[in-house]
């Protein structure tokens, strides 16, 4: 009688001790999601400062406009796409089923033997923040002269099928988790997609008007808000924590716990030696030192430890995010020499040095092998480049992708929004500021 009790008991504390685990791991999805989410402030912020003040309100509203589309695609089909109810590996056999809700149940938490680690709906609630993420990255790339209404019917093909379908590769399970690809948060998934998409777009768009003299010249154009670029920096920087933190899925055992904090503290310290190298690279090759430099160092080195932020001692962290703000310094001048006009950076941010991010991995991760690393940087590049391509020559096509040049002139607040972010300091419509 007293074993059966005993035994009674004992299933009951394990019931508890899973149900308390799983709402913990839930709660910490769900709180690093919001973290992932207040990143999209910081693209809004970061972008806005670096565009000239007659083309903030349109840069504000793509970027209120592609989380809201992003959302809703994801959660029509890219979901679906992305963790499919099964597939070849290649395509998935893709499961719409959750639009129309659901999670585990009691029962289903307490005999999985802890297979369901959290609800489900969290797990969604995290995976759509980053597919906002990787289209915000397009719309610094193609700032101040793209039509707005092209640019977010872009977002809804992106965010629906071409971001799921690279991610179900590797995410999902599919081809490229099976060859042995590693990305633990996303340098590839996420920023070298999102890079790819927004360098098919600055192709087929052109550069800015005046950007590129006829003798070669290149023409600076300062940003109108640095101090709210350097705030959106911040914001960023504090949302990377949610991004990769959170990719560790669950915190209730002591290794995962542990390894939480050395994802925080590798982040941390890959965004510090980005920035500072950054810094000394622009004042070694200019003679000064160029805050958005500085800035775009500190977003380097967060990309390009997003790859493995939970192998690396924290030294090793520092370094792989200093060589992200070296060479993002390098890309950005010679992008321009090549004369891909990319307002912010986020080409040389999130192109470039996630590609360094993958490669990176086999430095500090003994499973990752520099083959497969290359096969999976090759993969997203190939598959987002090639099908954006074809999204934005379709969209060329049937209705424009460029505002016109008066309206690239008076700044695309007026043409395509109405209004003006600045109107007390914009002397009058049709004055370039």
């Amino acid at each position: 009688m007293e074993d059966s009790i005993t035994e009674l008991a004992s299933i009951a504390q394990l019931a508890r001790m899973t149900e308390l685990a799983y709402s913990l791991d839930t709660f910490y999805f769900l709180i690093s999601g919001a973290l992932v989410m207040w990143m999209a402030a910081g693209f809004s912020m970061l972008e806005a400062g670096l565009v000239r003040a007659k083309n903030t309100a349109e840069i504000l509203t793509k970027n209120v406009a592609l989380y809201a589309i992003a959302c809703i695609m994801y959660m029509l089909i890219g979901y679906g796409i992305m963790y499919p109810s099964g597939g070849n590996g290649v395509f998935p056999a893709i499961d719409l089923s959750f639009m129309f809700g659901g999670d585990h149940s009691v029962d289903d938490v307490l005999t999985s033997d802890g297979e369901n680690y959290y609800a489900m709906m969290a797990d969604f609630f995290f995976q759509v923040v980053f597919v906002a993420t990787a289209m915000s990255i397009v719309s610094g790339a193609v700032a101040e002269r793209m039509k707005l209404w092209a640019f977010l019917l872009f977002a809804v093909v992106m965010t629906g099928f071409i971001y799921p379908m690279q991610g179900y590769w590797t995410w999902g399970e599919g081809w490229l988790d099976g060859i042995g690809f590693s990305d633990f948060a996303g340098s590839g998934i996420v920023h070298l997609a999102g890079a790819s998409a927004a360098l098919a777009g600055v192709l087929l768009l052109g550069p800015r008007k005046g950007k590129y003299g006829k003798d070669g010249s290149i023409n600076a154009i300062p940003g109108a808000n640095l101090p709210l670029a350097t705030l959106g920096t911040f914001i960023l920087w504090l949302g990377w924590f949610g991004f990769n933190g959170g990719s560790q899925l669950i915190i209730t055992t002591i290794e995962d716990a542990n390894a939480v904090a050395a994802v925080f503290v590798n982040t941390n310290m890959a965004a510090a030696g980005g920035l500072v190298l950054a810094l000394i690279t622009a004042r070694l090759l200019f003679g000064k030192a160029d805050l958005t430099m500085a800035l775009n160092g500190a977003l380097a080195g967060l990309v390009a430890i997003t790859a493995a932020p939970d192998t690396p001692a924290p030294i090793g962290a520092t370094l792989i995010g200093g060589v992200g703000g070296v060479l993002v310094v390098f890309a950005i001048l010679s992008l321009d020499k090549l004369r891909v006009d990319d307002p912010v950076g986020a080409i040389s941010v999130h192109g470039v040095v996630g590609m360094w991010g993958l490669l990176a991995v086999p430095l500090t991760n003994a499973d990752a092998s520099f083959g497969a690393q290359l096969i999976g940087l090759g993969s997203i590049l190939i598959w987002v480049f090639v099908t954006s391509s074809i999204v934005w020559l379709l969209i060329k096509i049937s209705m424009g992708i460029r505002v016109s040049e008066e309206e690239e002139y008076s700044g695309v607040d007026v043409g395509e929004c109405g209004l003006e972010a600045y109107p007390e300091f914009v002397p009058s419509r049709g004055v370039t500021v």
